[in-house]
């Protein structure tokens, strides 16, 4: 039996990092570092971009290590790039592997309570394996 294709690296900043992953999905490892709002815009926005690429709706999100989003960094992701990444790169399902910090989760929660009218599921885990075990379940 053939080992699995491990992820091809895309992009990494201060915020984190993404790679492609070769079941169809994107996957955004936040760093556990201190960053700027320009990274974390940054990271997003070559979130977007590998979606649109690949033609993916699916990202695993691992925030197990991130430091909770400052409020800018909630109201631009809520605000602007979660409606574009929607409507322009397809982004419709988003696993995410949850921090085990309380403010992390709460800043988190800001941003996925605001998805409301917009065709996009997210859902929260505790293991990597079940985030993306969900997300090959879903439809491309």
């Amino acid at each position: 039996m053939p080992a699995a294709s491990a992820p091809s690296p895309y992009f990494a900043n201060a915020a984190g990092r993404l790679s492609l992953d070769p079941a169809g999905f994107l996957r955004a490892h936040w760093s556990r570092g201190p960053r700027r709002l320009a990274d974390t815009q940054a990271l997003f926005e070559h979130m977007a971009r590998a979606l649109q690429e690949q033609g993916w709706g699916r990202i695993l999100i691992n925030q197990v290590e991130m430091p909770p989003f400052t409020t800018p960094e909630q109201q631009w992701v809520a605000r602007h790039w979660l409606p574009q990444a929607v409507q322009q790169a397809g982004y419709r399902f988003g696993a995410v592997v949850v921090s085990p910090q309380v403010l992390t989760r709460l800043a988190t929660a800001y941003i996925t309570t605001h998805v409301q009218g917009l065709p996009l599921l997210y859902r929260s885990f505790e293991r990597d394996e079940d985030a993306a075990a969900w997300l090959l379940a879903q439809a491309r």
